[in-house]
């Protein structure tokens, strides 16, 4: 499967939430998690990207987590529709992507589903106001028989949204239940670049 060489250069839109969940109910992981009161902090989006760059929706679960001195994320589940994306992500950087199928909506509203039914949707207005906003940090990831730290920076428009997110009590995603996210922001016109790996 041909996919674009690392670093990715992304453009798009996106929701995305943050979480405190049971930190016994959160995934295996490769890294410590960092916990709040015995729970973790873990953030979910949904996420639209688009020309240039590679074209494709993602929903995805990640955990805060430290290495020694330093903060990251470590997915544990995530979804694409592209599988040059699923390629790329689990051989470059050890991301776990499986496919879905998507719907996006106007007014805010997007749902992914696999071959055993629905994993999530949510639904949210556009913000009052944006901030433009830069974000950097890493991914930290089981690769081989090591890790894998992709370091990543975005930029984007970033404004508070209410966002009702549903999660498929049976589905891959309910050890978020019986939660609800502590805060939701928009982001359009969303600039990532993802990579290169760092060992």
């Amino acid at each position: 499967m041909s996919y674009p060489p690392e670093p990715w250069e992304l453009h798009g839109r996106a929701c995305v939430s943050v979480w405190l969940v049971r930190a016994t109910a959160v995934p295996p992981l490769p890294v410590r998690p960092v916990t709040v009161f015995g729970r973790a902090v873990v953030g979910t989006a949904f996420v639209d990207y688009r020309p240039p760059g590679l074209a494709y929706h993602e929903v995805l679960a990640a955990v805060l987590v430290r290495h020694g001195a330093r903060f990251g994320v470590s997915i544990t589940r995530i979804w694409v529709d592209s599988p040059a994306s699923r390629a790329g992500g689990r051989e470059l950087w050890g991301i776990p992507k499986e496919l879905a199928e998507f719907e996006w909506g106007a007014g805010g509203t997007a749902s992914a589903r696999d071959g055993h039914g629905p994993i999530a949707s949510v639904r949210a207005r556009s913000p009052r106001f944006s901030v433009r906003l830069p974000v950097a940090g890493s991914t930290w990831q089981a690769f081989g028989d090591g890790l894998a730290r992709t370091p990543l920076r975005a930029t984007g428009l970033v404004g508070p949204v209410r966002a009702t997110w549903r999660i498929d009590p049976a589905g891959p995603l309910a050890w978020l239940l019986p939660h609800r996210p502590l805060v939701s922001v928009a982001v359009r016109r969303m600039r990532m670049t993802f990579g290169p790996r760092r060992r």
